[in-house]
C-alpha cells in the first residue's frame, strides 16, 4: 500500500486541481500532493510535494480524511489535508497543468477514481 498525501487548496471559493502529465492515469485531475517518503511524516511529505512541484509554501495543513483504493496497477492511501494558509503563487514545475475551479466545475472533469468520491463533499460549506 502506497501512502500519499493530498491537499484541498482554498482560494475565492475556488479549488486548485492538477492534471496528471505522464505515467498512470495521464491527462486525469487530482488534488496536489504526492508519495510519502520512507520516515517522513504525512505534514512533511505533503509540504515538501506541494514546494516542489508547484512552489507553494502550506502552513497549518488539516487533515480532513484518508481514503484507500485499489487501482489494478497498485494500492494507495490517500490523505487529504484542508489547506486554507499558504503563500505563492502555483508555477507548474513539473509541466503539469493546473486551474482553479470550482467544487461544482470539479465534479464535471475526468478525476482520478480516488479522488472523485470527494468531490460532491467539497461543494458542502
Amino acid at each position: 500500500m502506497r501512502e500519499v498525501t493530498a491537499a484541498i487548496i482554498r482560494r475565492n471559493g475556488k479549488i486548485l486541481i492538477c492534471r496528471r502529465a505522464e505515467g498512470s492515469c495521464a491527462h486525469l485531475w487530482e488534488f496536489p500532493g504526492g508519495k510519502v517518503e520512507p520516515g517522513e511524516s504525512l505534514e512533511a511529505a505533503l509540504a515538501r510535494e506541494l514546494a516542489e512541484e508547484l512552489s507553494l509554501s502550506v502552513r497549518n495543513p488539516r487533515l480532513w480524511r484518508t481514503v484507500e483504493h485499489d487501482y489494478d496497477f497498485r494500492s494507495v492511501r490517500l490523505h487529504f489535508f484542508h489547506i486554507t494558509e499558504f503563500s505563492g503563487e502555483p508555477v507548474a514545475n513539473d509541466g503539469q497543468a493546473f486551474r482553479w475551479v470550482t467544487p461544482e466545475e470539479a465534479q464535471t472533469l475526468p478525476f482520478l477514481e480516488a479522488d472523485r468520491p470527494l468531490l460532491f463533499d467539497l461543494s458542502r460549506p
